[in-house]
């Protein structure tokens, strides 16, 4: 890692980030175990296009629910981060278990929910505790770091390709990897030497320090992002699986699920493509860059459903190395610029509005592809990219502010990318 920060990276920073983003892996995989796995449970359990939708997005409400409660709790600041990831997945890897005995798709619903809910303590406590070990190349360790929650989030598709695994089998899978991501992160993994001020959180202060100019911006960018970005890793495997079916072609169960796996994963070189890109040019630059690129895709991509496979199949792999390579920036600037005795709980509070803007987008996604096409749909994501271009130019052009954080701390930076 280059460093594109002042400092030094200190000894056994690269150790820290491996276990780290090795924990972020496993303990992510029930996100997307329920979606890999959509079309089998669909006949399973007799789902409509409304309680298909609601299965995909259940997730997302829980992490909403549960980073809401850590944040006004201020247990993310309270409380150890490698201790919150540890609980949060070991607990969403028990729940995730609970869909081999359910047997109604309200059932379903609800353990979709309270999985997410686990999951809350997961992703922001990584990147927080990840920013103990880096100063320097923080953009590029933070990236190290999502490039694994999105190989995570891919991997439940690779295995429902591996010969078209049954539903149950992934289900075990992902949460035994769960669990084993909250032992990573509770036995192997440690904390950095660039620890953040413990604090119960005052509302007025911690209100006030999420409404500063460079950190709203910053969040109305990442908002804009996460707009776009899991309704296409939640319904790109319906849409690519139309497309197989249009140009008739042979297995498509495994071979969407390997594509699908290999378009979200993909993401986790483009993470760490935007780390390095973010040490020469900014992090703000960098996420501007990545969004025009994303948006481009997205208005693109669904009106080649009906072209040849090849075709898609390339802008897909260009959309999916994009959509997630400017997360880490976002993260970056508001670990940067935020009052540091609050970062933990702006950073999850900051997670929860971005994953209750996805509510909706993954929502209509599929409403709008049932009664306008694939094209449509698609050009609605489009719309997050445009906002968080627009709110990520604003923060440049905007005058320097000084961090209440780093007036706590005694220093001050400008936080710009």
């Amino acid at each position: 890692m280059s460093t594109g920060q002042s400092g030094k990276i200190p000894a056994g920073a690269h150790r820290g980030l491996a276990f780290l983003a090795l924990a972020m892996f496993l303990g992510m995989t029930t996100w997307f175990s329920a979606s890999a796995v959509l079309p089998q449970l669909v006949l399973r359990f007799n789902l409509s296009t409304t309680s298909s939708a609601w299965l995909t997005v259940g997730v997302q409400v829980g992490f909403v629910v549960g980073a809401v409660l850590l944040a006004l709790t201020s247990a993310a600041d309270r409380f150890g981060s490698r201790q919150l990831m540890a609980t949060g997945a070991a607990l969403a890897g028990a729940v995730n278990l609970s869909l081999l005995v359910v047997d109604t798709g309200v059932g379903l619903i609800v353990v979709r929910v309270v999985t997410g809910a686990c999951l809350a303590g997961v992703y922001p406590s990584a990147t927080k505790a990840i920013a103990t070990w880096f100063r320097a190349s923080r953009a590029t360790a933070i990236a190290v770091l999502i490039g694994a929650l999105t190989l995570g989030s891919a991997s439940p598709h690779l295995a429902a390709a591996a010969g078209g695994m049954d539903w149950r089998v992934v289900v075990v899978v992902t949460s035994t990897l769960s669990a084993l991501g909250g032992a990573t992160a509770l036995w192997l993994a440690t904390d950095g030497p660039y620890s953040f001020p413990r604090s119960r959180l005052r509302l007025g202060e911690a209100a006030r320090a999420f409404m500063a100019r460079p950190v709203f911006l910053t969040s109305l960018g990442y908002f804009g992002h996460m707009w776009e970005l899991y309704a296409m890793w939640s319904w790109f495997a319906v849409f690519f699986g139309s497309v197989l079916s249009n140009n008739r072609a042979t297995d498509e169960t495994a071979l969407g699920s390997l594509v699908t796996f290999a378009v979200i994963g993909v993401g986790a070189v483009g993470c760490w493509a935007g780390g390095q890109l973010a040490e020469r040019i900014g992090s703000a630059r960098t996420a501007i860059f990545s969004m025009i690129v994303s948006g481009s895709c997205a208005l693109s991509i669904g009106w080649l459903a009906g072209g040849p496979v090849w075709v898609v199949i390339a802008v897909a792999l260009i959309w999916g190395f994009s959509v997630i390579s400017d997360s880490a920036q976002f993260s970056t600037l508001i670990i940067e610029v935020a009052d540091q005795r609050y970062v933990g709980s702006i950073l999850t509070l900051q997670m929860a509005l971005g994953y209750l803007v996805t509510v909706p987008a993954v929502w209509l996604t599929p409403l709008l592809e049932k009664s306008s096409g694939w094209g449509p749909a698609f050009v609605l994501l489009a719309m997050g990219p445009l906002v968080g271009v627009w709110a990520i130019i604003r923060y440049l052009v905007s005058p320097p502010v000084r961090s209440v954080g780093y007036v706590f701390a005694g220093r001050f930076r400008r936080g710009r990318g």
